[in-house]
């Protein structure tokens, strides 16, 4: 059986985050085409039909600006999240899209809160500052990229422009804050070599057994070395028939070079 924790690439790492980015365009679409407007579906804070939004706001965009503005770093972020943390990728993904939109119910301006934004900012946050609370060179990179490509998007969790819900980027913040702090097990296993395990046997290992005590290497049995060099001998021969050249020689009489 694979262990959840060890890093290997397989189709579901961009799968999945694809096909949750799709579901984002699909219903985007399905809007501009039959002309509906799925806006009211969002969350309304502290009204009983606002909790609708938690589930379906993440889904639901405003413009073809916002939508694609979500989509990039959404792709990349739960790309990330599904490659270094494979073993708790759908906890951190579905209980933080709940508690990411339970808090903005809870905080948000009397208005309409849409938008996969405050899910970017939970996964940003979850892959920065677990990276940097795990001590493994791998996840801090990865902490290091993140804040490297999305380490503006911390000026939108303050009150600024009234179009953008500050509310929803800033619950999702504190959530993947967190999360880094909930998930202390590190995800990935440090590979380890043969000799490093602890059931390694030293005289069952096909390479030590080269090697005598002193660490010379042992000479192979005579009858082996009787039987490499037959053959190795065997294929010169036949090499050598099969490449055989063949010289014509032509002889000349002296005496024709002799003018008469």
């Amino acid at each position: 059986m694979s262990n959840p924790n060890q890093l290997k690439f397989t189709p579901d790492v961009f799968g999945y985050p694809l096909l949750f980015v799709m579901v984002l365009w699909i219903v985007f679409w399905v809007e501009t085409r039959f002309g509906f407007n799925f806006n009211s579906y969002g969350v309304y804070p502290r009204e009983l039909k606002g909790l609708r939004g938690i589930l379906f706001s993440p889904f639901i965009h405003g413009s073809l600006e916002h939508l694609f503005n979500n989509s990039v770093p959404l792709f990349v972020l739960s790309s990330g999240l599904f490659y270094f943390y494979r073993n708790i990728r759908w906890k951190v993904l579905i209980f933080g899209l709940l508690l990411t939109g339970i808090a903005t119910w809870c905080i948000g301006r009397s208005s309409l809160h849409i938008g996969a934004s405050g899910v970017v900012y939970m996964l940003a946050a979850f892959l920065f500052f677990k990276g940097i609370f795990s001590k493994q060179f791998q996840l801090t990179a990865l902490a290091l990229v993140v804040a490297f490509l999305y380490g503006g998007m911390l000026w939108y969790v303050f009150p600024g422009i009234p179009e953008i819900s500050w509310e929803g980027h800033l619950s999702g913040f504190f959530v993947g804050l967190i999360f880094a702090f909930f998930y202390k097990e590190n995800p990935i296993q440090n590979k380890k070599f043969d000799w490093e395990r602890e059931d390694f046997i030293p005289e069952n290992d096909p390479f030590i057994k080269q090697f005598d005590e002193d660490g010379n290497f042992i000479e192979l049995p005579k009858v082996l070395l009787e039987e490499i060099s037959e053959e190795s001998s065997t294929e010169q021969i036949v090499t050598n028939t099969s490449q055989r050249v063949r010289i014509v020689y032509s002889f000349k009489n002296e005496s024709e070079e002799k003018p008469e």
